[in-house]
């Protein structure tokens, strides 16, 4: 038999000359892109910039209103831990368990199962020995992480991260860095909306959004000033005295 080569897996999720919106015309369009299995894709632009609503199509929030979207896996969102209610007395470990809601009928508890499955979710963030800890009283690296775990309870191959390297001390953004590392190489897709440019070089591709797709690529091949231009526009200010480093404006934000 003659040998085929290896066999390449489908995408997660692929967009061809896609756009959304809400209510009236599209917010996103013209978005196109193939999200492989064990990418970490930084998707970066301004506050409006479409990153939150590119999020909700791939939830499958938001129908195209052009193009096609085509996702084949379970997708989970990852959201900012400063949005979520501190002095709720949760402990992490029923944060987590939130996860297994939508598998089971809302009338059952969480069974022994559940909270295995939640345990071993804690594990795999290296947070198990804090399963009992509130929520709240824990550092922000660390309720990034339950969140994360309580992703990884959903069954989802597809997580999408809003900001979740902000406000994090350098030994916490280590650490999450180092879990986006080992959920990629488990064969997930991981993307980070960010409007952190340095960010977004650590990263296997880069996804520039502007109210429509700037570019897409490997980051140092892409992220150009043109490029960075068309995506900021005036929230992008060169660095007094370099002739290639830029820095946000405050105007920048997320979204």
């Amino acid at each position: 038999m003659r040998d085929r080569g290896p066999v390449t897996a489908p995408p997660l999720a692929e967009a061809h000359a896609l756009a959304v919106g809400y209510a009236g015309p599209p917010v996103l369009e013209d978005v196109s892109l193939a999200i492989a299995p064990g990418t970490r894709l930084a998707v970066l632009g301004p506050n409006g910039g479409g990153k939150t609503t590119l999020f909700r199509a791939l939830l499958g929030e938001l129908p195209p209103l052009r193009g096609t979207l085509a996702v084949r896996a379970g997708v989970a969102t990852v959201a900012q831990t400063e949005r979520s209610r501190l002095d709720f007395p949760v402990s992490a470990a029923e944060v987590v368990l939130m996860g297994s809601l939508g598998a089971r009928p809302w009338w059952r508890r969480p069974g022994r199962a559940e909270r295995r499955r939640t345990l071993a979710a804690l594990a795999e963030v290296d947070l198990q020995p804090l399963a009992d800890a509130t929520f709240g009283e824990l550092s922000g690296g660390q309720r990034q992480r339950v969140l994360i775990a309580r992703a990884l309870l959903q069954d989802a191959r597809l997580l999408l991260l809003d900001e979740p390297f902000r406000g994090l001390d350098a030994p916490s953004a280590d650490r999450l860095h180092a879990l986006v590392d080992t959920l990629a190489g488990e064969g997930r897709a991981v993307l980070v909306a960010t409007h952190d440019v340095a960010q977004a070089l650590r990263w296997d591709a880069v996804l520039c959004l502007n109210r429509r797709q700037v570019a897409l690529g490997p980051p140092r091949a892409t992220l150009t000033a043109d490029v960075l231009a068309a995506t900021y526009g005036e929230a992008l200010v060169r660095v007094p005295g370099s002739a290639d480093a830029f820095a946000l404006s405050s105007a920048a934000g997320h979204g």
